[in-house]
C-alpha cells in the first residue's frame, strides 16, 4: 500500500514537473527573458541557410568608409571636415545618375541648413536625379521634417521624399526587424521599396498592429555590393556596378558610429547595409515571418510535457533519451521551418524540454531510491540481511525478481492446536502469542540462510536455495527445522508458561527438495516473492501428514539425497502415500523428534544400520 501511495505521488510529481517546465518556458517567452539568446540562435539559422547574394542584387551600397576619410584627409584640394560639404554629396549623386542608377537613397542628415551654395548644389543634384529618398532622424508631428526646408520644399527637388532613418534595435540592442512607419513617416527601407515597386507599400504587410516584420538578411556583413564614396566622388568606378541599381549612400566607417548588431553575428553591420537588407525584405513581400504567438506557446507546452508524460507510463529513463532526441529533432525542425520562411521559437521550448528532462530525472531517481529502500526493507524481513544487496542486484527495473526454475528445498511449518487456543483467548493475546512464535521461527529460518515466503496465520512457508543459489540448501533447511522444533519451540513454550499457560504447543514441519518456479507474482500494486510447483505442494502435504503423529518433522527422500552431510540422527520413518503422487514417498525425520524408534528396512539401502524411530 505504501508503494502504491508513492507511485501516485510520483505521478503527481511528474505532472508538477510538466506544469513547471511549461510554465517557466511560457513565462520566459512572454517576458522576453531569453530574447537575446533567441536572436543568437537566428545567427546559427542564418549560417546554416547560407548566404544568398541574389536577394541584394538590385542594391548597391556607397559607403563613407576609412578609405574615403583617408582620401579627403590627405587631399590638398578637398576638406576633410565631417560632415562633408553638401556639394560633395551633390557630386556623388550626379556621378551615380550619369552611371545609370535607378534610384538613390541618402542616409545622411540634411535637416539643418549649411553654406547656401552647398545647399543649392545638393538641391540641384536632387532635382536632376529625381525620386530620391532622404533619411532623417528628426521627425515632427504627422511625419513632418526639416530636410532642406521641409517636406513641401522637397517636391521642388525632383519629387524627393523624406523617410525616418532609423531601423530601430529591440530591447537587446540587436536590429532584427524593420517597421513600416515611425510617428507618421514612412521608414527609410519602406520608402526605398515603394520607389522600387512604383507604388506605396501596404502597412498590412507588416502584421497590422505590430508594425514590424523580421528582416530577411541575405548574409553577414559585406554581403551587399559595395563601392567606396571616394571612388564615386572621383568617378573611378565601373558604370556597370551602378546601372539599374538602387544606391544607398551612407556612413560605413566605424568612427562614424553607424554600425549595429544583427542576429547574424560576425561583427557589426553598417546601417546602410542593414537598410539594403530591410528594403529587399519588403521588396520581396517579407518572405520571413515570425510564427504566431499561440504556435510558440503550444510548442513550449508540448515540449515541456513530453518527457514527464513518458515518465508517467513508467518509461522515465527511456524518456530522458527520448528528450535528447526530441531536442535535437526540434532544432532541425526549427531550421527547416526557418528555411521555408517562418521563425518559430527555439530557446524557450528547448528550455521547457530541458527543465522537464532534469525534473523527470530527479523524480525518477527519488522514486527509484524510495522503491529500492522499500524493497530493501521488504526483502530484509524475508532473507538474511547479508544477502539483501545481492537479491536487489538480481531484480529488474520494476524491482521484481524474474521467474527462474531452480532446485530448492521448500519448508512448510504449522503450530499444532493453535486454532483451538485462539478461540478461547482475547484477540490482543492471540496476536501477541502468534507474533512471538513467528519471530522465533523466522530467526531460525533466516539464521540458516533461508528465504521467508509467507505467513499463513501461524503457518510459515520458506525456501532454501532461492532467490540466491545455495549448494547446501537441503542441509540449511534441515538445520533450520532442527532449530525450530528444538530450542526455538522450547523457548516459545517457556515464554508461554511465563505468561500463565500450563501446556505448550507442538509443531509440524515438512521439507521437500526439487525443481520450483521462483519469482515475483502479483499485480503492479502488490507483488510477492514465491516458489510454486509440485515440490512446494508436496512439502505442504508432508507438513500436514505430521498431524496426530509422533513426529514433528517429515523430510522427503529427495531432501536427504540432496544433503552434503547426512546427520546420524536423520532416521527413516516409512513409505507414505502422498496425495497427488502415484508412488509412495520415503520419509525421514530426526530421532530427537519422535517418541518411538523402528528399524528401517534393510532393502532400502538408506539410513544407518539398525536405526529405529
Amino acid at each position: 500500500m505504501q508503494r502504491l501511495r508513492w507511485r501516485r505521488r510520483r505521478r503527481l510529481l511528474l505532472a508538477l514537473v510538466a506544469a513547471a517546465a511549461a510554465g517557466i518556458g511560457v513565462l520566459s517567452y512572454l517576458t522576453g527573458a531569453l530574447h537575446r539568446t533567441e536572436l543568437q540562435t537566428l545567427d546559427a539559422r542564418y549560417q546554416v541557410r547560407g548566404t544568398d547574394r541574389s536577394l541584394l542584387q538590385r542594391f548597391l551600397v556607397v559607403g563613407i568608409d576609412n578609405s574615403t576619410l583617408g582620401f579627403f584627409a590627405t587631399s590638398k584640394t578637398y576638406t576633410a571636415n565631417w560632415p562633408f560639404p553638401r556639394r560633395y554629396d551633390a557630386r556623388v549623386v550626379d556621378n551615380l545618375v550619369r552611371a545609370g542608377a535607378a534610384h538613390i537613397a541618402i542616409d545622411l542628415q540634411f535637416s539643418q541648413p549649411t553654406d547656401p551654395r552647398d545647399d543649392y548644389a545638393l538641391a540641384e543634384s536632387l532635382a536632376y536625379a529625381k525620386h530620391v529618398v532622404l533619411a532623417t532622424t528628426s521627425v515632427g508631428p504627422h511625419g513632418s521634417t526639416d530636410i532642406l526646408g521641409g517636406n513641401a520644399n522637397l517636391r521642388r527637388f525632383g519629387d524627393a521624399v523624406a523617410a525616418q532613418a532609423g531601423v530601430l534595435p529591440d530591447a537587446t540592442g540587436i536590429i532584427s526587424t524593420t517597421q513600416y512607419s515611425y510617428q507618421g513617416l514612412e521608414t527609410f527601407p519602406a520608402a526605398i521599396a515603394a520607389r522600387m515597386l512604383g507604388r506605396p507599400v501596404s502597412p498590412r504587410l507588416f502584421g497590422g498592429a505590430t508594425n514590424r516584420a523580421p528582416i530577411d538578411y541575405a548574409g553577414p556583413p559585406g554581403t551587399a555590393p559595395y563601392l567606396s564614396y571616394s571612388r564615386v566622388f572621383t568617378g573611378r568606378f565601373p558604370a556597370s556596378m551602378v546601372r539599374g541599381k538602387t544606391v544607398i549612400i551612407g556612413a560605413t566607417a566605424p568612427i562614424l558610429q553607424d554600425r549595429h548588431a544583427t542576429p547574424l553575428g560576425g561583427g557589426l553591420m553598417a546601417g546602410t547595409e542593414i537598410v539594403a537588407n530591410a528594403a529587399a525584405t519588403i521588396l520581396h513581400g517579407i518572405p520571413l515571418r515570425d510564427a504566431a504567438g499561440w504556435v510558440n506557446l503550444l510548442l513550449i507546452v508540448a515540449l515541456g510535457s513530453l518527457v514527464p508524460a513518458l515518465g508517467l507510463r513508467g518509461w522515465a529513463l527511456r524518456a530522458l533519451g527520448a528528450g535528447l532526441v526530441v531536442g535535437a529533432l526540434y532544432a532541425v525542425v526549427s531550421q527547416l521551418v526557418f528555411d521555408s520562411g517562418r521563425i518559430i521559437a527555439l530557446v524557450d521550448p528547448e528550455l521547457a524540454l530541458l527543465i522537464a528532462s532534469f525534473g523527470t530525472l530527479a523524480v525518477t531517481y527519488l522514486s527509484e531510491a524510495f522503491e529500492r529502500q522499500h524493497a530493501r526493507s521488504t526483502f530484509a524481513r524475508f532473507v538474511p540481511p547479508g544477502v539483501v544487496d545481492e537479491v536487489l542486484a538480481s531484480t529488474d527495473d520494476d524491482l521484481r525478481l524474474a521467474g527462474v526454475q531452480r532446485v530448492c528445498t521448500v519448508m512448510f511449518s504449522d503450530l499444532r492446536g493453535f486454532t483451538k487456543f485462539s478461540e478461547t483467548q482475547p484477540v490482543e493475546r492471540v496476536i501477541a502469542v502468534v507474533n512471538h512464535y513467528l519471530n522465533e521461527m523466522t530467526e531460525a529460518i533466516l539464521d540458516a540462510g533461508g528465504t521467508l515466503i509467507a505467513y499463513m496465520g501461524d503457518g510459515i512457508m520458506a525456501v532454501f536455495g532461492a532467490p540466491l543459489e545455495q549448494d547446501d540448501h537441503a542441509d540449511r533447511a534441515l538445520r533450520a527445522a532442527r532449530e525450530m522444533i528444538g530450542p526455538r519451540l522450547e523457548a516459545f513454550n517457556a515464554w508461554l508458561a511465563d505468561q500463565g499457560h500450563e501446556s505448550g504447543f507442538r509443531m509440524g514441519v515438512g521439507l521437500n527438495t526439487g525443481p520450483v518456479m521462483c519469482g515475483n507474482v502479483g499485480a503492479q500494486q502488490r507483488v510477492e516473492y514465491t516458489a510454486i510447483g509440485d515440490t512446494t505442494n508436496t512439502a505442504s502435504r508432508l507438513e500436514g501428514m505430521t498431524k496426530g503423529g509422533d513426529h514433528m518433522l517429515f523430510v522427503a527422500d529427495a531432501t536427504r539425497q540432496a544433503m552434503h552431510d547426512v546427520p546420524d540422527d536423520l532416521v527413516y520413518v516409512d513409505e507414505f502415500e502422498v496425495r497427488g503422487r502415484q508412488a509412495k514417498m520415503r520419509v525421514y525425520s530426526l530421532a530427537a523428534g519422535a517418541r518411538g524408534r523402528e528399524q528401517e528396512p534393510a532393502a532400502s539401502g538408506a539410513g544407518p544400520s539398525g536405526a529405529t524411530t
